[in-house]
């Protein structure tokens, strides 16, 4: 099937040092990656080793908790695509959604949206702390704030994706958005299954990555 093409080659660690940046973006153009996911300080050393080969620079952005002003946020997206980054990947306000301020949840993502422009944005909505309405709703205002994608989890938090998840949003967004799957997905077996349910993303670390790559060519 070609797996690596759908995966967000990804690397957040903060302790991430140039050589390992390097090395994450060699082996995503071996691979034939969809993208590096990188924190938005790593994103002008991606760029410039990846802006001759097909391989994208993603980005995250108000990461990991989304807790912050969607001013913030916004800056911070302008900034990484503005040093090349051609997706960015953004956490909601999850405060604002379980206290039912969906208006104030669509705002951070047009935010965002309106500061990127015609670049790719995902939406970060961490399945893990919300209950099954929560996600629908969040997967709702997303799409109304004209995101790309509706993404599980951010890896960070008390789990990551299910099959279970991953259905749900996309009976939710449909044709309309795509699924990002990421979080915890370590075998093939896991990736076919999350594809499988509706993801057409799937965010891997550089490590998990790797063996599922290496399992299916084997």
């Amino acid at each position: 099937m070609g797996i690596a093409k759908y995966i967000d080659y990804t690397l957040l660690k903060p302790d991430a040092t140039s050589k390992d940046i390097k090395e994450l973006c060699q082996e995503a153009v071996e691979y034939g990656c969809a993208s590096v996911c990188v924190n938005s300080v790593n994103v002008p050393l991606c760029y410039n080793l990846l802006k001759d080969t097909k391989v994208k620079v993603c980005a995250v952005v108000g990461f990991p908790l989304g807790a912050m002003p969607s001013a913030i946020k916004a800056k911070e997206a302008k900034w990484a695509v503005s040093k090349g980054a051609s997706e960015i990947d953004m956490v909601i306000n999850i405060t604002a959604l379980k206290d039912k301020k969906n208006a104030i949840v669509r705002r951070d993502i047009a935010a965002v949206k309106k500061a990127i422009g015609d670049k790719l944005l995902k939406v970060i909505i961490e399945t893990c702390l919300l209950t099954d309405a929560e996600k629908i709703t969040a997967c709702q205002l997303a799409l109304s704030a004209g995101a790309d994608f509706v993404k599980t989890s951010t890896g960070f938090s008390t789990g990551g994706a299910t099959v279970k998840d991953v259905t749900l949003m996309y009976e939710t967004v449909g044709q309309s958005l795509g699924v990002k799957a990421s979080g915890g997905i370590r075998t093939l077996k896991d990736a076919n299954e999350l594809l499988s349910a509706g993801a057409k993303r799937l965010g891997c670390s550089s490590s998990g990555a790797k063996a599922i790559i290496l399992e299916e060519k084997a």
